[in-house]
């Protein structure tokens, strides 16, 4: 059994111990407890051992509670590289370049927004383009295009879609630099162009929540939170566009491996050397989507403003709705960090797993610079999220990371087969959740089974002390692709 390999240290983490498989450079740690270690893939733990087995790596090859398996890294994986000595890896970012969270909050209360839920749930839906293939509101020509890939959430603030408030707000305040138009493909360009301001379909959401527990008063007024009060998530990312980039890139790196005698234990894996111009030319290219995933999603931000705004026949500042903030979870980022005693700059894969930064970090906008960064959790469309915020303890273990949702524990195959016959909707309906999809089939995709509880995963890096617990969020309304 591989369990049988692995050694427990302490209650949330287990050690993938450099003799589980050959090549190992560093050990795996694994972030789970009892509860989650009985859903733990062997292969999600052989992906742990592979990428602790490529050049250049620090540390430890590290995953979160919220871990599956995934393409060359596993989902819920982080690992930091040498400069000098390390590689660059698709695999550890991923397809959806920049998948991340937005969380809105508002002056309003569940007993504001429960008579008229329906209403907004369905101007919600019917505002922001959802689904497999849909299409924005927004027309972009080719150079439109190009300077949303260099200016990221500051394009949409240009066009009237949001404040330069929003911006501070923002993980890299919404943009990162060294982005490279040139080097994206015409199929990207062409995928992209229709797809900016679009939800997209799978795991990708809207939901309006409200908070039902505060674990943190303090940082709670800080953060400007109180029981009762409904806010919005937005979980989606670089659409298209980025997928297009990372498939292109792939191939470029499957190249590259050989022509720099890469040893990769998988082929999902394929890497190039940091310094090489093909890691260097991906690096350009994923920070182009990235920058796509932050326009993209401070576009929906504001319809879905204009959306309540239209409900409730109000304005904004009587609904207090405002950027909390917005964090990214696939992403490849050049960082300063703590290694050996020394400040070192690493390049960092967070492949499903947040940045969770502690108080007092530089890159932290001025009103949270004392709390710590905020941490959104987003959970499956029936149970709840959570708010935490980045402590100094993910810095000296996780390179300033930790979870980033629920993790899957079924296929989406085996979801569907899980819900034949039954109707998913009317389930979350009775249990007071107003559900509004493009089809039946996402939602048995994403029923609350195919999940592990959130709970137990934030419960983890809660008492592994990498981000600590501030609100729980229940879900009232869910806009699904």
């Amino acid at each position: 059994m591989v369990l049988d390999k692995l050694k427990r240290l302490g209650e949330t983490r287990l050690e993938v111990p450099v003799s589980y498989k050959k090549g190992m450079r560093v050990p795996g740690i694994i972030y789970v407890d009892a509860t989650l270690e009985k859903d733990l893939e062997a292969e999600a733990v052989d992906q742990v051992a592979n990428v602790a087995s490529l050049p250049g790596i620090i540390g430890a090859s590290l995953a979160m509670p919220d871990i599956h398996t995934g393409y060359g890294f596993t989902i819920g994986g982080v690992a930091a590289f040498d400069l000098h000595t390390g590689i660059v890896s698709p695999g550890g970012v991923g397809y959806d370049i920049n998948c991340g969270v937005r969380l809105l909050r508002s002056n309003l209360s569940r007993q504001d927004v429960s008579p008229r839920l329906k209403d907004l749930v369905s101007v919600l839906y019917n505002e922001i383009p959802a689904g497999v293939g849909s299409k924005g509101r927004i027309r972009l020509g080719a150079q439109d295009e190009k300077q949303i890939l260099i200016k990221g959430a500051a394009w949409a603030v240009e066009q009237g879609l949001g404040d330069h408030s929003d911006l501070e707000k923002t993980e890299s305040g919404g943009r990162l630099e060294g982005a490279d138009p040139s080097l994206i493909s015409p199929k990207a360009y062409e995928r992209g162009r229709a797809q900016q301001g679009t939800l997209g379909s799978g795991n990708h959401f809207i939901e309006v929540q409200y908070i039902d527990a505060i674990y943190d008063q303090k940082a709670a007024d800080t953060l400007g939170l109180f029981e009762g009060q409904v806010t919005v998530m937005i979980h989606t990312g670089s659409r298209g566009f980025g997928h297009q980039v990372c498939t292109d890139f792939l191939e470029v790196m499957e190249r590259a491996a050989g022509k720099y005698h890469i040893d990769l234990p998988d082929r999902e894996l394929a890497s190039a050397p940091f310094q090489s111009p093909e890691a260097q030319d991906y690096l350009a290219a994923m920070r182009a989507a990235a920058n796509y995933a932050w326009a993209n999603r401070q576009c929906i931000m504001h319809w879905a403003k204009e959306a309540f705004m239209k409900v409730f026949s109000s304005g904004p500042s009587a609904l207090g709705m405002s950027l909390l903030y917005d964090v990214a979870h696939n992403i490849a980022k050049v960082e300063e960090h703590v290694i050996e005693g020394r400040k070192t700059r690493v390049i960092v894969h967070r492949k499903g797993a947040t940045r969770a930064f502690p108080p007092g970090h530089p890159e932290l906008p001025e009103a949270y610079r004392q709390l710590g960064q905020p941490v959104l959790i987003p959970g499956d469309m029936g149970r709840a999220s959570y708010i935490l915020l980045g402590t100094a303890k993910a810095m000296e273990e996780t390179f300033g990371s930790t979870c980033h949702g629920a993790g899957r524990v079924m296929s989406r195959h085996q979801a569907i087969r899980r819900a034949k016959g039954r109707a998913v909707s009317r389930e979350l309906e009775d249990r007071g959740i107003i559900v509004r999809s493009s089809g039946r089939e996402t939602l048995a995709e994403e029923m609350s089974e195919a999940y592990k509880d959130v709970t137990s995963v934030v419960d983890v890096v809660h008492r592994a002390g990498i981000s600590r617990r501030v609100a729980r969020l229940r879900p009232m309304g869910v806009i699904k692709g």
